[in-house]
């Protein structure tokens, strides 16, 4: 369980291919002492469970692997080095929760259609899948590469956010651009809330 607070930019340093899976060895500021194996992390909104850690400068480097599916329907197949993702460690019991309960289990891609620089914030406008587009509402919660952003607006599959400087500089949101696709996550209550509504009209 995360909560979309973004606690560090990791780096893919390499990838290597391991039969069906690709093994991923990412570069972060985290204590390597403060990982342990099998800890999850959420990469990009993705959560991957830790195969290896080792000291790295000031930081760690950690290993993770990827299956056939999370490579398929995830932006992970298409990380390569020098890829700059957004890291998130596991929510402890008593933590703070500073944005929504977020899985880390990616519901679809989405592609951002434009990126609008204003003068305090920058406007990204997105194309979800028309599938779960009906879970996207207007000041709703929507988890995109991992970050925690609240919906500004909504029309057919497309919608908006608006991210301020902070969240430019501390996640990897800096160097995504038009035409990038980003792991989405609907809100669990939303997605609940049309499996209720579903069962309702099935009596």
């Amino acid at each position: 369980m995360f909560t979309g607070i973004v606690t560090d930019i990791g780096e893919i340093l390499s990838s290597e291919p391991e039969g069906e899976v690709v093994r991923f060895r990412i570069g972060s500021r985290y204590e390597a002492g403060g990982i342990d194996l099998g800890a999850s992390i959420a990469c990009d909104g993705v959560c991957l469970t830790v195969t290896a850690v080792e000291l790295r400068g000031e930081g760690a480097a950690f290993s993770v692997d990827a299956g056939p599916e999370t490579l398929k329907l995830t932006t992970v197949g298409g990380w390569r080095a020098g890829r700059r993702i957004n890291l998130e460690r596991a929510l402890k019991i008593g933590d703070e929760l500073g944005g929504h309960l977020v899985l880390g289990h990616v519901d679809g891609l989405a592609r951002i259609v434009e990126r609008e620089e204003g003068p305090d914030t920058v406007r990204f406008t997105f194309n979800a899948p028309s599938e779960l587009a009906r879970f996207v509402a207007v000041k709703g919660s929507i988890c995109l590469d991992g970050t925690s952003l609240t919906v500004n607006t909504v029309e057919g599959v497309r919608f908006s956010v608006h991210l301020i400087p902070h969240t430019l500089r501390e996640t990897a949101w800096g160097q995504r651009s038009v035409g990038d696709r980003v792991n989405l996550e609907v809100d669990m209550m939303a997605r609940y809330a049309a499996r209720l509504a579903e069962a309702s009209r099935l009596g």
